[in-house]
C-alpha cells in the first residue's frame, strides 16, 4: 500500500496531508482516482461508477480537468466553473463509450483567509474531526439519502440498499448538475477526511473517530483506514485523504 504525503502553508496555517487508495476484493482494477497536489492546498477524490472503461475514463478526466481549471485562492464561482468543465469533458468522453461514464468527486481547496472550500458531487464524502466530534460535512447525492431523510424507508431495508446506488448528481450526468460548495475554517487541531464510499460504507463512525483521533501523523491514519477496509472484506475500491491543520506559523 503506497501512501503519499505533502505539507502545505496557507494563510498562516500549516497543513499536512496524506493519501492512498486500495483496490479491494470486488474489482480487479481500481476505479478510484486521488490527487494530492504538491504545490498548493488541493486534494481531490473521485470514484468511478461501475467497473469498465467508462468508469476509468470519468474519474481520470474529472480529476485532471478540475485540477487544471481551479485557480489559486479561488472563489465558489470558479469552483463551479471547474466542475462544469469536468462535466463537459466527461460527457464528451462518454460519446465514444457504449456504457455509463460518470463519477463522484469531492475536493478540498484552500482560500486566502485561513479557510478552505469543500466541493461535493456524488457520494464520496468529507468529514471533519474537531474537539473529539466527527462531523459529516457533505451530503450524499443519492436516492438512499433522500429516502432516509424523508422517511421513505428504513435505513436497513432492501429499498435503502438498492437506492444507495442511485445517484441524483454525479460528474457526467446528462443534465450537468452543480456541486455543493461549503466553506470551512482551518482551526489548529482539525483533521479532515475525504474518502470514497469504499471507506464510508465499511468503517463505522466510531472506528473513524478512533483512527483519526489516535494517529497524529496523517500518513499513519490514512494507512490504517485503508488497511481496515481490507480487513472488513475489501468490498469496494477504497480511497482516503487525511488532512491535519497545524498551529499558526
Amino acid at each position: 500500500m503506497e501512501i503519499s504525503k505533502v505539507a502545505w502553508s496557507a494563510a498562516g496555517r500549516r497543513l499536512t496531508a496524506a493519501a492512498g487508495s486500495v483496490t479491494g476484493n470486488r474489482y480487479q482494477d481500481n476505479y478510484d482516482v486521488v490527487h494530492l497536489d504538491p504545490g498548493r492546498v488541493l486534494a481531490v477524490v473521485a470514484d468511478g461508477m461501475g467497473d469498465g472503461p467508462g468508469s476509468a475514463a470519468a474519474g481520470r478526466t474529472a480529476v485532471d480537468v478540475f485540477v487544471h481549471d481551479v485557480p489559486v485562492n479561488c472563489a465558489p464561482a470558479a469552483l463551479r466553473v471547474a466542475v462544469d468543465q469536468a462535466q463537459q469533458e466527461v460527457r464528451r468522453a462518454a460519446r465514444t463509450l457504449d456504457e455509463l461514464t460518470g463519477c463522484t468527486m469531492t475536493a478540498f481547496v484552500a482560500d486566502a483567509n485561513a479557510a478552505a472550500w469543500i466541493v461535493q458531487i456524488g457520494d464520496s464524502r468529507a468529514y471533519r474531526l474537531r474537539d473529539g466530534l466527527l462531523e459529516l460535512l457533505t451530503v450524499d447525492h443519492t436516492v438512499a439519502w433522500l429516502g432516509l431523510l424523508h422517511g421513505w424507508f428504513a435505513h436497513d431495508s432492501e429499498d435503502a440498499r438498492v437506492a444507495r446506488y442511485r445517484l441524483t448528481r454525479y460528474v457526467g450526468h446528462p443534465e450537468g448538475p452543480e456541486p455543493d460548495v461549503l466553506n470551512v475554517t482551518l482551526r489548529p487541531g482539525d483533521v479532515y477526511l475525504l474518502c470514497s464510499d469504499g471507506v464510508s460504507d465499511q468503517l463505522s463512525y466510531e472506528r473513524l473517530i478512533q483512527l483519526l483521533g489516535t494517529n497524529p501523523d496523517p500518513a499513519a491514519a490514512a494507512h490504517f483506514i485503508l488497511e481496515d477496509t481490507l480487513e472488513a472484506g475489501g468490498a469496494d475500491n477504497a480511497t482516503a485523504v487525511v488532512i491535519k491543520v497545524e498551529p499558526t506559523i
